[in-house]
């Protein structure tokens, strides 16, 4: 017979693969936008769509009683911090191939991990940090050291994605102290308000491009030219990414409340063989041996990991990236 967590775990996956699904379709077409939109035009047009979906979800879950909390600083916080992640990944999106991304961003839950041995004071082995230490020698295997200089550019464009995995673990320490009190729906509601005051404030600041550098840096480029009206074409591309966003925050957040990050957090793994499809089917993008070999060295890693939480018997293992990360 199937017990009420195996139904609760089932729920979850079934969540997982839809959110992981919708992010990389999210990542796609931004990816496509970001040679003619700035990236805080992009963000704040997705997320207003979005954030409709959100309230619809809140409505069914209780209403807006439910976005009382006696922890807005934390939210607040919280929300900047996935804010600050979501922009230093999309930017390196701009310039490096969508796998090679996807894959440098896998990081984060080894992050996570080292987060709470650093600053939670939890008990972390010798073997898992050993997995950390060898999924960061990944990142620097994919930068091909060994020659004189990478295709893809400096290498300071290949930490763009590491430090969005960075400010994503610090975000999903701090999910753990607001997840229980607080519904999947209310917690993506004061993510996505954050994306629009933040948004809507580069557009007060430097959205006329005045502080645009121009193409020779494709990153800040992207981050920082001027606003244009969308095209008739484009506006549906916006509409999916739009739809994405809510799909994807409520998702990620519902599986994580009602199944055992352990049981579910492997499955955001098929993340990595859906951007490598999209980057060679849109972009002609095919990764390298030096990538394939980093990209087995950060997931084996990462696996490991959740692997000896669950053999732990651990109930707050980390999650992975994606989820609310894009």
């Amino acid at each position: 017979m199937t017990s009420l967590s195996d139904s609760s775990i089932a729920r979850g996956i079934a969540l997982i693969c839809l959110g992981v699904f919708a992010i990389s379709i999210n990542d796609l077409v931004i990816k496509a936008l970001s040679g003619g939109y700035p990236l805080h035009q992009i963000v704040f047009t997705r997320t207003a769509i979005g954030i409709l979906l959100s309230f619809v979800m809140l409505h069914l879950e209780g209403g807006l009683s439910l976005l009382r909390t006696s922890q807005p600083g934390l939210h607040i916080l919280r929300g900047l911090t996935l804010v600050a992640a979501n922009m230093t990944f999309f930017a390196s999106l701009a310039v490096l191939p969508l796998g090679l991304t996807t894959a440098l961003f896998f990081v984060s839950p080894l992050f996570i991990t080292l987060f709470g041995f650093l600053f939670l004071r939890e008990q972390v082995g010798p073997l898992r940090l050993g997995a950390i230490v060898f999924g960061f020698l990944g990142v620097i295997v994919m930068q091909e050291p060994w020659q004189s200089g990478s295709e893809y550019g400096p290498p300071w464009l290949f930490a763009l994605p590491v430090i969005a995995a960075a400010l994503y673990a610090a975000m999903a320490v701090m999910t753990r102290a607001l997840g229980v009190k607080s519904r999947a729906s209310a917690l993506t509601i004061y993510n996505q308000a954050m994306f629009l005051l933040v948004s809507s404030l580069f557009y007060l600041l430097v959205g006329q491009g005045q502080a645009d550098p121009g193409p020779d840096s494709p990153s800040l480029h992207f981050l920082l030219r001027a606003w244009t009206w969308p095209s008739a074409e484009d506006w549906p591309l916006f509409l999916v990414i739009g739809i994405c966003n809510g799909i994807v925050a409520y998702c990620i957040t519902a599986a994580y409340r009602m199944a055992p990050a352990a049981s579910i957090a492997p499955f955001e793994y098929i993340g990595l063989p859906l951007a490598i499809f999209w980057g060679w089917l849109f972009f002609a993008e095919w990764p390298t041996p030096a990538i394939w070999a980093g990209c087995a060295m950060i997931l084996g890693a990462g696996l490991f990991v959740f692997l000896r939480e669950r053999q732990k018997g651990k109930r707050h293992i980390t999650k992975p990236p994606s989820g609310q990360a894009r």
